[in-house]
């Protein structure tokens, strides 16, 4: 299990992996050829993923995305220590938060 300030990254065996995400389009790179797990609402920095893989967003915030990696990776981010990761498929879950009545995910 890997965090990097709201984000937490889970790896999964690929038989959990739904297979409608095994065959969805991935999400698009940015213009640095990175996939952005999640863009800092307040300052611009991105919580991205740097090298090959595929990343399948999930059409409801609350929901995880999942993240393909079939050669590693590292989670980048401008304010937080890169993080390797391994080959494989990984859960990606932004935090959540409560407020009265719901729960909402975390603005950074």
């Amino acid at each position: 299990m890997y965090r990097q300030g709201d984000i937490l990254i889970v790896p999964v065996p690929e038989e959990a992996v739904p297979a409608a995400v095994r065959t969805a389009p991935s999400a698009p790179r940015d213009p640095g050829g990175r996939l952005v797990l999640a863009l800092g609402e307040a300052t611009g920095h991105a919580h991205a993923v740097v090298g090959p893989g595929a990343l399948v967003r999930s059409p409801h915030p609350m929901d995880p995305d999942f993240l393909h990696l079939p050669s590693g990776g590292r989670v980048v981010h401008e304010e937080h220590a890169a993080i390797p990761l391994p080959k494989g498929w990984y859960r990606v879950q932004r935090q959540r938060e409560y407020v009265p009545g719901a729960f909402r995910v975390v603005a950074d």
